[in-house]
């Protein structure tokens, strides 16, 4: 996955009224950290950071350059990974956004997406167990994603995470052993009718009343 470069800002101004503040102008609150250093609150660029996000998912690793920080003998150049992006439950924009720090060399456990590729033979039911599978590689080589091929598989084919290609380097931290995609017999037309409940099945029609001991019934 190829780096990407963002120009970032120090943020000297923390809480609710800030973070607004931040947000107007065009920019998301952000906390940089890892490898034992204080944490550096900085504003990204709205715009330009959503769409890395959309177009190259959250393990791009970014390059910041933290504007001024020469002055303050901070690193004006980090590299890092989105940890977590919070999302505004209502209107959908990013209110915050966690980096963690990285190093050229470093191995790093990440979670990568599994994309299935191709048409099953026909008759069959695809379920995919595993959406992404965990792995540990260099931080510079996280693969946007795995591809896997169910070409014309056959009704019980089974793909364990231990049979997807990794990257020179990486090893497999899920479960080898893990099911990500099994190619099942699609049920017929008539099992899935036996299926739906039939109008009134289960029912009990009420019994006619009858009069009470000792009354006329009229």
């Amino acid at each position: 996955m190829s780096e990407v470069r963002l120009t970032v800002e120090p943020r000297t101004e923390f809480g609710k009224g800030a973070a607004r503040r931040t947000r107007r102008s065009g920019k998301i609150p952000a906390v940089l950290y890892g490898h034992g250093v204080d944490p550096r609150h900085l504003a990204l660029p709205a715009i330009e950071f959503a769409r890395v996000i959309r177009e190259n998912g959250q393990n791009a690793v970014l390059t910041l350059d933290v504007a001024g920080a020469a002055e303050k003998a901070e690193k004006a150049t980090e590299l890092a990974l989105t940890k977590t992006v919070t999302i505004h439950p209502l209107k959908n924009y990013i209110e915050h956004v966690d980096l963690l720090i990285v190093h050229r060399g470093e191995k790093i456990t990440v979670d990568v997406p599994v994309a299935l590729t191709g048409d099953p033979a026909p008759g069959t039911l695809v379920n995919q167990d595993l959406d992404t599978i965990q792995i540990e590689v260099e931080a510079l080589h996280i693969p946007e994603q795995f591809e896997v091929s169910i070409e014309d598989a056959e009704a019980g084919t089974q793909i364990l995470a231990s049979q997807i290609t990794l990257p020179k380097g990486a090893e497999l931290v899920t479960d080898p052993e893990a099911l990500v995609v099994a190619v099942n017999e699609a049920p017929s037309e008539a099992a899935m009718e036996a299926e739906v409940d039939t109008e009134g099945a289960g029912v009990v029609e009420d019994q006619p009343e009858t009069p009470a001991e000792g009354q006329n019934g009229e």
